[in-house]
């Protein structure tokens, strides 16, 4: 008969050992998928060293990407890239946003065959992109167009003066820091405002006349602020051809494209720090608050999106079936 002591130390070694061997494979697991993962970026970058067309994607509100933008010039000195596919999903958003993915895509042109493919939606800096491109396709019921230029901001003085609060201050000139939503807009402030939306706008004008084609009176025309399906844009010589992204490959083909090669992603390398993440995540708190206290649509002139915007949005309570969408 064995020993208590004895059997009591068999059990505790069997444990340790137990333990060892879960811990080992929860390593084992670990690195595997360490380098299924590595596996996975050297077999991307054998892809891409390979003859291909790549595609880049600019989706949803559209604001400064200085990765995306450093994508884009990554493209431009690639010769395993032999076109590029812009695939447009977007509202718009800043226009200095909008100007930068331009100016990009004018430079990526020089060397590249570029086509622009809207899917679904490519207004304002969204169109302003596509135009960055040497041709534009789109689906027949993509919405696009809505060229113009915005500025909004909040007026909360009514409300500070309901609450007791208000604002004091000492500035330098009657024009600086205005506006304010702290108080009514001065026709001074409202004056400058306009003036530069007008600048901006008048530019933006005229790189659609330019890129399309349009005599000047006809893209003011058109630079209305109006939103158009594919088939209206295509009548309006907005785009240039409808269909698939397989109608845009097929254009980079005509231009002498291999036929046949693979379209790639390529994606900007992103860090958790980077903005797109963090203001992802701040965006989606602001968002789930404002919903939780059913403030939703009462808050449109306090936007995250400061500066100039080139954005087109749906009035409240509308969606894009109507035909109540307000053109900005």
């Amino acid at each position: 008969m064995l020993d208590p002591d004895v059997v009591a130390d068999r059990r505790r070694l069997k444990r340790r050992l137990g333990l060892w061997r879960a811990a080992a494979f929860v390593l084992a697991v670990v690195a595997l998928g360490a380098v299924a993962v590595r596996l996975g970026g050297v077999g991307d970058l054998v892809d891409k060293a390979r003859p291909h067309v790549a595609r880049i994607t600019v989706k949803g509100i559209i604001l400064d990407d200085r990765k995306l933008l450093e994508t884009i010039d990554k493209l431009a000195t690639t010769d395993a890239v032999k076109g590029v596919v812009v695939s447009i999903d977007s509202p718009g958003g800043a226009t200095s946003g909008g100007e930068g993915l331009y100016t990009a895509l004018r430079k990526l042109s020089a060397k590249k065959p570029t086509v622009a493919h809207v899917g679904s939606l490519a207004a304002s800096a969204g169109y302003l992109t596509a135009i960055g491109t040497d041709h534009i396709v789109a689906r027949r019921t993509a919405l696009t167009g809505s060229i113009g230029v915005l500025v909004q901001w909040g007026d909360v003085s009514k409300l500070m003066e309901t609450v007791g609060v208000k604002l004091e201050e000492v500035k330098s000139t009657p024009l600086k820091a205005e506006p304010t939503p702290f108080k009514p807009t001065s026709p001074e402030a409202r004056a400058m405002l306009d003036r530069v939306v007008k600048d901006t706008y008048g530019w933006f004008v005229g790189l659609v006349a330019e890129r399309r084609g349009l005599a000047p009176e006809k893209a003011k025309e058109l630079a209305d602020g109006r939103v158009v399906t594919g088939a209206q844009a295509l009548e309006l010589k907005l785009v240039d051809e409808l269909g698939e992204e397989s109608v845009a490959q097929a254009w980079l083909e005509g231009k002498g494209v291999e036929k046949g090669l693979k379209i790639r992603d390529w994606k900007p390398e992103r860090k958790i720090g980077d903005w797109p993440v963090a203001e992802s995540i701040a965006e989606a708190l602001v968002r789930g608050t404002v919903n939780a206290l059913g403030l939703e649509g009462r808050v449109d002139g306090l936007r995250s999106l400061d500066g100039l915007q080139s954005v087109w949005h749906l009035g409240a309570g509308e969606n894009p079936s109507n035909s109540g969408g307000i053109g900005r």
